[in-house]
């Protein structure tokens, strides 16, 4: 295996890969250094241990589509062959031969599952792989008890589309916020909560913990339209401007009263 590795800015230098979090991005970095010479690396698990990463960070890079997990632990970075280019004569072909033939390149030389060697499902066989990587390490590392079901959740159209709002607006990408967020589709129709999350995102240090409560009054209130909550925004508005404006008026009268009393002017 070679000592010197590359990366392509056409990978790292994306929106997506730089909207990770830090030590996502870094785990990346270790994985890519640590792979042999067809990008397969066989230890995800002592590397993430090595450099004080978590089992979330690998799940983050499999979601986004960065890393290939397999049943058997090992992973292989998708973009390899866009990162390195090696010589003939310094290449050494890979000792994991079975999870090769589950792989195909499209034209830029980025793996993809082969659906032609008698895989039943793409989904099915890169959550189970990265499930097994995550359930074998929970003997060495205390792991979300939920891990298996957050990852099959995690591949939901709906629910990467609501870890992209959630990266964009209140910048996490915490697996649990992600699937508690997941959680009120089952509730409330997509497009409410991402207007909940958009509103979060224009506070001064906005949270999940913030969203909550405003997803929890769309629920009591039986809001289901987009329509009927910005309806009920507005109703909200009107209500507090009304008791700031009887709190000023109320302020201005008892002005008015002291000036009286103190015989200070005629205000009539």
């Amino acid at each position: 295996m070679a000592r010197k590795r590359m990366f392509d800015l056409e990978v790292v230098d994306t929106d997506l890969f730089l909207e990770m979090p830090q030590s996502t991005q870094n785990l990346y970095f270790h994985l890519g250094m640590r792979a042999d010479d067809d990008g397969f690396v066989s230890n995800p698990k002592k590397i993430i241990r090595t450099i004080g990463a978590n089992e979330d960070d690998l799940k983050i890079l499999f979601t986004k589509q960065f890393i290939i997990p397999f049943e058997s632990g090992v992973v292989v970075i998708r973009h390899w062959k866009l990162n390195n280019y090696l010589r003939k004569d310094r290449y050494t072909k890979t000792i994991y031969k079975e999870e090769m033939k589950k792989l195909e390149e499209d034209e830029n030389g980025v793996y993809n599952l082969n659906t032609e060697v008698g895989i039943p499902d793409d989904n099915q066989i890169t959550t189970s792989g990265i499930h097994s990587i995550v359930e074998n390490s929970k003997e060495e590392n205390s792991i979300d008890k939920n891990s298996s079901s957050s990852v099959n959740n995690l591949y939901n159209p709906q629910v990467e589309k609501l870890q992209e709002i959630m990266i964009e607006t209140i910048g996490t990408t915490n697996t649990n916020n992600i699937m508690e967020c997941a959680n009120y589709l089952d509730k409330l129709p997509l497009e409410l909560i991402e207007y909940a999350l958009r509103k979060t995102a224009r506070i001064e240090r906005p949270s999940w913990q913030y969203t909550i409560p405003i997803l929890e009054s769309y629920i009591d209130k039986k809001l289901k339209t987009l329509e009927e909550v910005k309806a009920d925004d507005l109703e909200h508005k009107t209500k507090n401007k009304q008791k700031e404006q009887k709190k000023q008026e109320t302020a201005e009268e008892q002005a008015k009263r002291y000036r009286k009393e103190w015989g200070l002017g005629n205000d009539d």
